[in-house]
């Protein structure tokens, strides 16, 4: 297939035989580490007798690293590269990945080679426990502090507000039962709570501590700008697994709470307006020259937009439907062509 092109944004089909695992590995500008990362997946699957597939997907690199993927598909019928038209972002990227994998399990993993592929059986075995989600935690990392810190206070706020207690929500080696992946959706930059998201349909969450290794070839990708942009994913993941199925109620109680306070706040002025006309000891009350009475009539419009705000936004869940893949893929190796309807 050209690099030139086109496919259909619709779900990629899984090839025919099944395998017991899909390593789902994003990558950017990784070229160094590609080939390693996939001989030693290969050495640990081979050592458990496991059935694996490996599935890289390519989010816009500017190296050769789509080359190095490429021929990585071409000699091994167990593995899949997918290349991107551009840099879509990690979840758009994994999002791809789990559209293409076959396996019954799939594991996220990190090319940088900052992940250690001896940590599988460890994940299969707590799967086998009975949890559907495992994230690894790497408790030792071998990050600089002003990577490390933030990262902490962030796991911290969403383990707060969501209710999943994990101590690195941030970690991208983790492992999933595929039909999670029936019900949970990614878009935007909410592959970091994948676990938050299963959580609240009801799958079972666990955690088990990873060895983090230093990173030995490349940079990494994430700046201060990850900071800003995961304090907005956590609000907005906040609201998705709180409010998404009744928004009415988190924004009809802000308007109603506006409402109250500008009804009653009129109403007092209302009073001491009666009040002060109906008494010669006290000087008439002139609303118009109190900025109570505006700050009360804005409380009253606002509250008032806000449940309308609210109503709409039932209706819109009401209305809505499956959104578009948030990816569109240029080239690939390893599967079928995939077909122009759902």
């Amino acid at each position: 297939m050209s690099e030139n092109s086109t496919l259909p944004a619709s779900p990629l089909p899984a090839v025919v035989d099944s395998p017991e695992i899909s390593f789902v590995i994003p990558a950017m500008d990784e070229r160094d580490t590609l080939e390693t990362l996939h001989a030693q997946i290969a050495e640990v699957c081979t050592a458990e007798h496991l059935t694996h597939q490996v599935v890289f997907i390519d989010d816009g690199s500017k190296d050769d690293s789509w080359e190095i993927m490429r021929k990585l598909a071409e000699h091994n019928s167990n593995c899949v590269a997918i290349k991107l038209r551009r840099n879509f972002g990690k979840a758009a990227a994994l999002s791809a990945g789990f559209d293409a994998a076959a396996g019954k399990i799939l594991i996220t993993m990190d090319a940088d080679l900052q992940d250690d592929p001896r940590e599988i059986p460890r994940f299969l075995a707590k799967l086998a426990s009975g949890c559907d989600v495992v994230s690894g935690w790497k408790r030792v990392r071998h990050d600089p502090w002003h990577k490390v810190l933030p990262s902490r206070v962030f796991n911290w706020l969403v383990s707060r507000l969501t209710g999943v207690k994990l101590h690195d929500h941030n970690c991208g080696f983790k492992a999933y039962r595929r039909e999670i992946f029936d019900e949970v959706k990614l878009y935007g930059e909410l592959h970091r709570f994948v676990p938050v998201l299963a959580a609240s349909k009801g799958w079972r969450v666990g955690e088990i501590e990873v060895e983090h290794h230093a990173r030995k070839f490349g940079s990494s990708k994430y700046g201060v700008s990850r900071l800003v942009k995961g304090f907005l994913d956590l609000l907005t993941i906040y609201f998705l697994t709180t409010f998404s199925g009744r928004p009415l109620h988190l924004i009809g109680a802000a308007g109603l709470g506006c409402f109250a306070l500008g009804g009653l706040g009129m109403f007092y002025l209302s009073a001491m307006w009666v009040i002060t006309r109906m008494s010669a000891s006290i000087d008439d009350l002139v609303l118009h020259e109190r900025a109570i009475f505006y700050y009360c009539i804005l409380a009253i419009i606002v509250g008032a937009q806000f449940l309308l705000s609210g109503l709409l936004a039932e209706l819109i869940v009401s209305l809505s439907r499956d959104r578009n893949e948030p990816y569109s893929i240029s080239d690939c190796v390893g599967l079928e062509s995939p077909s122009t309807s759902k």
